[in-house]
């Protein structure tokens, strides 16, 4: 077990290497789980059915999760409930995760976290981010007891997905500096070991000369992702983790569908903010400068272009940010730019950081 599992509160176990998910047969047969054995696998379409499938787990169902949505979370509960499972285990990507988090959390039950992909910091997070009506909404829910993330199947999904992952993990920076800025200004309560879990998770990974297809970096950004979460889960909300980067990311899903994943999204949002604060505030360039550089080196959006979107799109997206997060204080609830400011000021960062 990584060193981090020991940093941790209970009850999370962790297991990042090669070859991990041969540990989730033991760990589901764990009797403090599943005193009867009774076991339920949900699977995404991506790599999780023929992990279940390569499983010894000769008494557990296997449910399909075909959406990310709010309904198919719910009908996923009610299958659990109805059929009195003691724990169930959400293998895949993050859509999956998210909705076996929300099923056990509605039946009661234990979940194992077995995640395919390294794309944002939900693995492990006390929040599924669930479709519906129309939105995307962070919903509360029971985090996992234990996380598998097996660095074989890692290697076997999508470049873009792992390195989405980078750029959620690196926006911690920005998240961190917009909860701070609201105790100071709003006098808002600000937990010290959840922005250190935080701001751990993102330093790990900000400076690594090494990129995905180095072993011991997709093992640090895994922990770092898995981290995160925890940061949620001491802060009791998002807080952490996300800030104006999130709501830039919400909004530009909102407004321009299909442009760039959520870990691409939060890494712009991120450094747009931290432009923000060297022009309004008076924030070190040099640390815009790091976040900026950490992006390139993994391939990641700096400019509205890099993510298919023009300048105009972008600045829409800044404007309808704040309402993407009501209550939720940051840099673009404390500048309060008018709509002609924003477009001035997106102009003036892609001439600035594209550069």
């Amino acid at each position: 077990m990584p060193l981090l599992a020991r940093m941790l509160p209970s009850p999370v176990a962790i297991d990042v290497r090669r070859g991990a998910i041969a540990s989730l047969g033991s760990v589901l047969a764990d009797r403090r789980i599943a005193t009867e054995g009774r076991i339920a696998v949900a699977v995404g379409p991506g790599q999780g059915e023929q992990i279940a499938a390569d499983l010894d787990l000769p008494h557990c169902e296997v449910f399909r999760v075909e959406e990310g949505t709010v309904d198919a979370a719910n009908e996923l509960g009610r299958k659990l409930r109805s059929g009195a499972y003691e724990a169930v285990a959400g293998i895949g990507g993050g859509k999956t995760i998210d909705v076996t988090k929300f099923a056990a959390t509605m039946a009661g039950i234990p979940m194992v976290a077995v995640a395919t992909n390294l794309a944002h910091d939900g693995i492990a997070s006390p929040v599924s981010s669930l479709e519906h009506e129309g939105g995307k909404p962070s919903i509360g829910v029971t985090m996992p007891i234990a996380v598998v993330i097996d660095v074989d199947y890692v290697r076997a999904a999508p470049s873009r997905l792992v390195r989405s992952g980078i750029g959620d993990v690196v926006s911690n920076i920005s998240a961190i500096e917009d909860w701070e800025l609201a105790g100071r200004v709003n006098g808002e309560p600000v937990d010290g070991m959840a922005v250190t879990f935080a701001r751990v998770a993102a330093e790990a990974v900000l400076h690594r000369p090494d990129s995905i297809d180095s072993e011991a970096f997709l093992t640090v950004l895994a922990e770092g992702l898995v981290l995160s979460g925890m940061a949620m889960s001491v802060a009791g909300s998002s807080r952490p983790a996300s800030g104006a980067c999130h709501e830039i990311l919400h909004a530009v899903t909102q407004l321009e569908p299909g442009s760039g994943n959520h870990g691409e999204l939060a890494g712009l949002g991120a450094l747009y903010a931290s432009f923000l604060r060297v022009r309004h505030l008076g924030w070190s360039e040099s640390r815009m400068g790091e976040i900026r550089d950490c992006l390139l080196r993994h391939g990641l959006p700096v400019v509205p272009s890099d993510a298919g979107l023009d300048d105009e799109a972008f600045a829409r997206a800044v404007v309808h940010a704040p309402e993407t997060r009501p209550g939720r204080f940051t840099i673009l609830e404390h500048l309060g730019l008018s709509e002609n400011e924003i477009g001035r000021s997106v102009a003036d960062y892609v001439k600035t950081v594209g550069r």
